[in-house]
């Protein structure tokens, strides 16, 4: 498991390689430390959910560069994509109806045909989808069921000995204290907050509320 720091000269494009690779990396975002893959790649979403011990019947959400690749893969109307604009970028997972037939490996897309998407406020990640230019399948790093990770040495410890582990850990030192995403299913006629996280209920209403 190899350790790459945060401001090294050139990290994004060794990043984008070892995701070009299939490979797994774990990263800083804007709110815990997560694992990342290229969503179209089945050994690396694979490599995921055996890294987390993550149960295949809770798939992963996908971060997109913006609101035009999420379109090339959801189903959204008119009013959702205004709510959209409105709360994206940010710390929010939109859960949408996947559209009849999408490119992505085997568990992204939920039994019920929806996918999770979040556009992140994170300028390293929004770089990374910028020059990668597809989805990138992520879920936080720690192990099912343990807390989500702040700090890299929580980081290092929660692989240490493990079968199989992450191919890279980007080291972004410590984050400051986080929430995950506050994540809202879309699919039905009324928003539903299915995780309560940064986005407090309230706010996501006034949101809401707004568009016409």
């Amino acid at each position: 498991m190899k350790t790459l720091k945060l401001f090294q000269k050139g990290v994004v494009e060794k990043i984008k390689k070892v995701l070009e690779k299939g490979e797994v990396i774990v990263f800083p975002s804007d709110t815990v430390y997560g694992l990342l893959c290229d969503a179209k790649n089945k050994k690396a979403v694979e490599r995921i959910f055996r890294i987390k011990k993550r149960p295949k019947a809770k798939p992963l959400a996908v971060f997109v560069k913006d609101i035009e690749m999420l379109e090339a893969f959801a189903e959204i109307n008119e009013k959702q994509k205004r709510f959209l604009e409105k709360i994206l970028p940010g710390k929010v997972t939109v859960v949408l109806k996947a559209k009849s037939k999408v490119d992505l490996a085997q568990g992204i897309v939920s039994s019920e045909g929806t996918i999770g998407f979040r556009i992140p406020d994170c300028p390293l990640v929004n770089n990374l989808l910028s020059q990668f230019n597809s989805p990138l399948a992520q879920t936080s790093a720690n192990i099912s069921g343990s807390s989500p990770l702040l700090k890299i040495g929580e980081v290092l410890k929660e692989f240490e000995g493990a079968k199989t582990k992450p191919n890279l850990v980007l080291d972004g030192g410590d984050l400051r204290k986080a929430q995950p995403s506050t994540v809202i299913d879309l699919t039905d006629i009324q928003p539903k907050i299915l995780r309560k996280g940064k986005i407090r209920k309230q706010e996501i209403m006034k949101i809401i509320k707004s568009i016409k």
